[in-house]
């Protein structure tokens, strides 16, 4: 049976914890909110996963991990767990909406791992999610409880380190042989080992940074470093609990045993949120007392010492990250340096720099690569526009147009990669900043009036578009007034005004090349204009406007705006009675917005396919997609943008499967297409094959 769900695979063996796995397992049965409770290094993240794991199967609809130690904006949790959840949605809906509304019938597990930052936001986030989706089970991960009504609590203690056959030392032996091959635990060493692992509280982070350390030490002086002169290293509340401060000498005496340039690194990396590749450590840590050429090897020795994890993307990138104790241990120290203010500018900086980088390769082959470096850098992208848009009274904006200059131009991680909702987000704190008529904030406008006209809320694309057009004539700003003219085009395309649609687009189409600007927007305006003059009946212009943005797609390596244009061919290949290459230009082009998470192309797709199966004589597939297609309409907005021309496929496709199927067969086989995802959805409309063929006919748009 296929896994559904994002768990990740464990890099290291899981030792121990038996009889909290059995109990957790029990509590996964019968409770629907289960919380793991624990200090910081105690293994409640690798415990809640192993218990998912072994819990999935139990699930219909998977198995999820939200990782949540690195956010600290509460107003985008709701985005992170749908993110995690891959719950894209175009509409004007707040985050919690949707994810109340597609979690309502699925029966799934949801793993809330390191909510300590935003414990409050959390606890109504898991509460009103279990109260509307009967089916939802939560398994938390965190230093203290929920406080939610029905929560049951496993509180997590170290593991046992009593002797040489305890859980403590038989991690301790496992991970030290990792690192010095051979290593076990004999007689002669049994008596430091337990004494070691006794010492650092069962602690299993903290055996693990001690194990590191047998690369160059004996058991014995692991022992001897963990005497008077780390005791400083506890800090804090002498009366907090010996685990805390266990934890906190493991870190500090790893700490101690850096030279001054790995702790001066590893203050510096506690900027980033999540996963961080070398590059960017290069240019965000290099500075005074730190070379650029020096990082390579100094991150290499903080993975040797556990202090960095180190994990290979499905994009073959190699990316490091911090457990939350490691980083915050680190940002403490960069705080008493007082370099966090300089350090968090320079990482916006650079973020501010791939994301211009992935907007100019967009229009590219890599643009898929794009996709994936931008869900990979996601967490660091979100913390780059926090410190550009937040002002505070002490703090506001220094640069407001870099903030705004960042949300829009990841226009096409809003757009193009299925984040609308987020992407409204950014763009109207963007906008709520006070920044007279600058270029950046002419961006922000055109971005927001695409984003909200892909949503369905058409009034405020209006206003915005129309007041980004008046400023840019008043600016003389070529390059938004084509933007802001053209996607007054692509409204009045969904709102079904044609003739003005064509206008505008055509006239769009005209400023681009007088500006000399061409990309993924310049070619999606081609394909717009293909659609309007199709629905006015000259399908021969739209296949040629259609035709020649594909190819210039093709010469650049452009799939997004592909899509879009196998869709428009694939419906006049079916209206031309050339089944076979409708099916194969449709199914080209649901694959490709599928890659890329865009659900308005997907649906739009799906809906030709459901045209062409019912054609194909399947009525009852066809009926299935279209079931399919409608669930997915919630979260695209307006079902077929409310528009008559749009809806045309739909309308006949009803038509002729209600009368091969009669009404109830066909309400049915709606049901049954409904309860599909959207992965499913694709694997259906993508396998099925012709039951039946009719005579071809050609039919007037």
């Amino acid at each position: 049976m296929e896994t559904v769900g994002n768990l990740p695979i464990e890099l290291t063996s899981f030792v121990g914890r038996t009889s909290e796995l059995a109990e957790l397992d029990v509590l996964l049965a019968q409770s629907r909110l289960s919380t793991l409770t624990g200090a910081g290094g105690v293994g409640k993240t690798r415990l809640a996963l192993r218990a998912a794991r072994r819990a999935q199967d139990r699930f219909p609809d998977g198995a999820w991990l939200v990782e949540l130690s690195g956010l600290g904006d509460a107003s985008l949790l709701d985005h992170a767990v749908a993110e995690a959840l891959r719950l894209a949605d175009h509409t004007t809906r707040s985050p919690r909406a949707v994810l109340t509304e597609r979690l309502a019938d699925r029966e799934l597990l949801l793993v809330l791992d390191g909510y300590d930052r935003l414990p409050a936001e959390v606890a109504g986030l898991a509460a009103e999610l279990l109260r509307r989706a009967p089916g939802l089970r939560v398994l938390a991960a965190g230093r203290r409880p929920l406080g939610v009504t029905g929560e049951r609590l496993l509180p997590l203690e170290p593991l046992p380190a009593a002797d040489a056959d305890s859980d403590a030392v038989r991690l301790f032996a496992e991970r030290a042989a990792a690192v010095l091959p051979g290593f076990t635990v004999t007689a002669a060493n049994s008596g430091p080992v337990v004494e070691l692992c006794a010492r650092l509280d069962g602690l299993p982070l903290a055996l693990e940074l001690a194990a590191v350390r047998l690369r160059a030490l004996s058991v014995e002086q692991v022992l001897d470093r963990l005497d008077d002169p780390f005791r400083l290293l506890t800090g804090g509340d002498p009366t907090a609990p010996a685990r805390h401060r266990a934890l906190r000498t493991a870190i500090g005496w790893s700490h101690e045993l850096c030279t001054p340039g790995q702790r001066l690194l590893w203050a510096r990396l506690s900027v980033f949120a999540g996963r961080f590749d070398l590059d960017a450590a290069e240019y965000v840590c290099a500075g005074p007392d730190l070379a650029a050429e020096d990082i390579v090897e100094t991150v290499s020795a903080l993975v040797d010492q556990s202090v960095l994890g180190r994990e290979e993307g499905a994009d073959g990138l190699v990316r490091y990250r911090m457990l939350d104790t490691v980083r915050e241990y680190g940002a403490g120290w960069l705080a008493a340096l007082g370099d966090d203010e300089r350090m968090r500018r320079r990482h916006r900086d650079w973020y501010l720099g791939l994301a211009t980088w992935c907007e100019l390769d967009w229009f590219s082959p890599r643009q898929s690569e794009v996709a994936a470096r931008v869900e990979a850098d996601l967490p660091n992208l979100r913390l780059a526009l926090e410190f550009s848009l937040d002002g505070t009274p002490d703090r506001p904006p220094e640069d407001p147009a870099v903030g705004q200059y960042l949300a829009a131009t990841m226009w096409f991680c809003w757009v193009g990669c299925g984040r609308l909702a987020e992407g409204r987000h950014w763009l109207e704190r963007a906008l709520d900043i006070a920044d007279g008529r600058s270029e950046a904030r002419a961006k922000v406008m055109w971005v927001y009036g695409y984003v909200t006209l892909l949503q369905g809320d058409s009034v405020a694309a209006l206003e915005v578009l129309q007041r980004c057009r008046a400023e840019a004539e008043a600016a003389d700003n070529g390059t938004a007034l084509a933007y802001a003219v053209h996607r007054l085009g692509c409204l009045a395309l969904v709102s079904d005004d044609m003739p003005r649609a064509e206008r505008y687009i055509g006239d769009a189409l005209l400023r681009y090349r007088r500006i000399g600007e061409l990309n993924s927007n310049v070619l999606m305006a081609q394909v717009e204009l293909a659609m309007a003059v199709a629905f006015q009946g000259d399908l021969e212009q739209a296949v040629a406007l259609a035709t020649e943005a594909r190819n210039i797609c093709h010469d650049h390596g452009e799939r997004w705006t592909l899509a879009y244009a196998l869709y428009v061919l694939g419906y006049a290949a079916w209206l031309g009675g050339d089944r076979a290459q409708a099916r194969a230009l449709a199914e080209e082009s649901l694959a490709i917005d599928h890659a890329f998470h865009d659900l308005v192309g997907a649906v739009l797709a799906l809906e030709l396919l459901a045209l062409i199966t019912e054609d194909e004589g399947a009525p009852h597939d066809a009926a299935v997609l279209q079931g399919a297609a409608g669930r997915l309409w919630a979260s695209v907005g307006l079902r077929l943008f409310g528009s008559r021309y749009f809806n045309a496929p739909h309308t006949l496709c009803e038509a002729r499967v209600r009368a091969a199927l009669g009404d109830d067969a066909y309400a049915a086989a709606l049901r049954e297409g409904e309860r599909l995802g959207l992965d499913e959805a694709v694997r259906r409309a993508t396998g099925q094959r012709p039951v039946r063929v009719r005579a071809p006919e050609v039919r007037a748009p």
